[in-house]
């Protein structure tokens, strides 16, 4: 599995470039989480990149949460996103940061503006702002209030500090260029009142800055050299410089922001807001459902860290944006687990087989590999008898044409055990099969000089009656059904300043719960070997001619759970 590492990028050959120019002379880069939700394959591909290359070329990576938006945010989800970075395989070498940290240095850089001419409070309501910003072709106006005197405004500055305003009375603007071409200049705020206890600070401050003006300042403070983020930030990149530029006296450092197109897959939300709604609203059963793309729902439905990071190297990085096939990322999981995960039989949709001539009472031991191409990985051993289970869709009655599993009269194989003849079978009174019954082939047991018979039939897998194991199937679908996919805001600073992130780049948004995907779990019960019952939560198996499954947390000794991973190839049921 070629890691990342190996192939070059355009983000790599710029910063080499940088390296030898003489720009920087170390690299250090930072990912900067919001802790407002849990981390979603979408964020993999810029969580991977920014450590990637830190351990590329020597340097060191920080984690820092852009903690600016005490409305959302919460202990949980910083944890959350710190144990999916340790599962991916990453450290942050920089060190653990939070935006929260520099609160006191970002309030005096503000106050720095104003006395300067470069900031004033604003008493314009938010959908005036949207009115006197103007459009994509038509210049913005300017507020009555960008001239107030700079005397004026660091005193109402320092009482919107000291929380004698209500919230959206007044906002602290950036006064750059309200005829700019690109929106995002057009006097961004810098920061609002917002009454809310924050999760690390408590209640010491009810201004909160805006991601906009926090963020570069930020990497500015620790010394980043290159601050690689998603496309959407292309237009913030001149507000970014300008910020920085402007607060240079002040600050250690001078980023260089790259950026690169985001990650899109089909059928899949990655928003953070939509994924809430999912949630909130019930409609899965929380953020680790099996369901969502969340790296905790991901990992708790047997996807590994491997494989995620072989994706991301596989789709690489460009400049444009694109939508990756979510089959693509199914297959590297399947190309992982077909080497690492050990294989047992278990029976989705239970059928009894009775075998007519086996001595009732009487059972034998068989020994079973682990993995077909890795002696190392052992055997185990299963029980044969009279009565066992195979998959209803391996039998009928009447076959199809070149049908060549179980019916009257044809010959299949057990998989490790005999050769056996369908002799017929009985129903019940609706006319559905209950049992069916066979003949074995006692001479043909495998590894035996019988065993070499050739027949027409298939091999099947199958479950033994006598300690049989039931167990509970996870059958998981796209949330999104096929024909359905979404336009999804992109999020540039998520909840944080959306309505700047709008006014500047609007996009369509769609009432995606109505197209959710009605069969993304189907829950079944089965029975397995025992040894799926007796082995850890998070094993995973490939089970024989059905794909691979791992062990949720749910399961009981009574009664196991296993989520159904991802099938044996891609079926295109999308």
């Amino acid at each position: 599995m070629e890691e990342a590492t190996s192939r070059s990028n355009f983000i790599w050959d710029a910063i080499e470039q940088d390296l030898k120019d003489g720009r920087y002379t170390q690299v250090h880069t930072r990912f900067p989480p919001e802790p407002n939700g849990y981390m979603h394959i979408g964020h993999c591909k810029a969580l991977i990149m920014d450590f990637l290359t830190a351990e590329k070329y020597g340097g060191k990576c920080n984690l820092r949460f852009d903690d600016t938006n005490p409305a959302k945010e919460d202990t949980e989800y910083a944890e959350s996103i710190k144990r999916d970075i340790h599962w991916l395989g990453f450290d942050w070498t920089g060190g653990l940061y939070y935006a929260s940290d520099y609160y006191d240095k970002l309030y005096e850089i503000a106050e720095d503006w104003i006395k300067r001419g470069l900031a004033y409070v604003d008493e314009l309501s938010q959908e005036e702002m949207r009115a006197y910003r103007g459009t994509l072709t038509q210049p913005g106006k300017p507020s009555p209030w960008r001239d107030r005197p700079a005397e004026e405004s660091l005193d109402l500055f320092r009482r919107m500090k000291a929380g004698e305003f209500p919230e959206g009375r007044y906002i602290l603007r950036a006064k750059i260029d309200m005829a700019s071409p690109n929106m995002v200049m057009r006097d961004p705020a810098m920061y609002r009142i917002l009454y809310k206890e924050h999760w690390r600070t408590g209640k010491k401050w009810c201004i909160y800055p805006m991601y906009d003006f926090a963020h570069p300042i930020s990497d500015a403070l620790e010394g980043i050299s290159h601050s690689m983020c998603s496309l959407e930030f292309e237009i913030h990149r001149p507000l970014y410089d300008w910020v920085v530029a402007h607060s240079q006296n002040m600050l250690p450092a001078k980023p260089r922001q790259i950026e690169f197109a985001r990650l899109n897959l089909t059928q899949t939300v990655m928003s953070k807001r939509y994924l809430r709604q999912l949630v909130e609203g019930g409609y899965v059963s929380g953020w680790d459902d099996p369901r969502m793309p969340t790296l905790s729902a991901l990992r708790r439905r047997g996807y590994t860290a491997a494989a995620i990071r072989d994706f991301v190297s596989r789709i690489g990085m460009s400049k444009a944006d694109s939508t990756v096939d979510y089959a693509l990322l199914e297959s590297c999981v399947r190309d992982d687990l077909g080497v690492k995960a050990a294989r047992a039989m278990a029976v989705l949709h239970p059928l009894k087989v009775v075998l007519t001539n086996w001595p009732e009472g009487e059972t034998k031991t068989l020994t079973m590999e682990n993995h077909p191409d890795d002696p190392s990985m052992g055997t185990h051993t299963v029980t044969f008898g009279r009565e066992l289970y195979i998959e209803q869709e391996d039998f009928m009655e009447v076959p199809a044409k070149k049908f060549q599993r179980m019916y009257p009269g044809f010959e299949v194989r057990l998989k490790g055990a005999y050769i056996v003849r369908c002799d017929g079978c009985s129903k019940d009174e609706d006319g559905q099969v209950t049992e069916v019954y066979c003949t074995v082939d006692m001479d043909t047991l495998s590894g035996s000089e019988g065993a070499e018979r050739k027949i027409k039939g298939k091999t099947l897998h199958w479950v033994s009656a006598a300690d049989a194991v039931p167990f509970e199937a996870r059958l998981y679908e796209p949330l999104l059904s096929a024909e359905d996919e979404i336009d999804e805001e992109p999020e540039i600073v998520d909840e944080d300043g959306a309505e700047q992130a709008e006014a500047a780049a609007p996009v369509s948004k769609k009432d995606f719960i109505s197209r959710l995907n009605p069969d993304s779990l189907t829950v079944v019960k089965g029975v397995a070997e025992p040894v799926v019952r007796d082995c850890e939560v998070g094993t995973t198996f490939q089970f024989l001619r059905t794909g691979y499954f791992c062990k949720d947390p749910d399961s009981t000794p009574e009664l196991p759970v296993y989520n159904r991973v991802v099938g044996l190839r891609d079926t295109k049921k999308r």
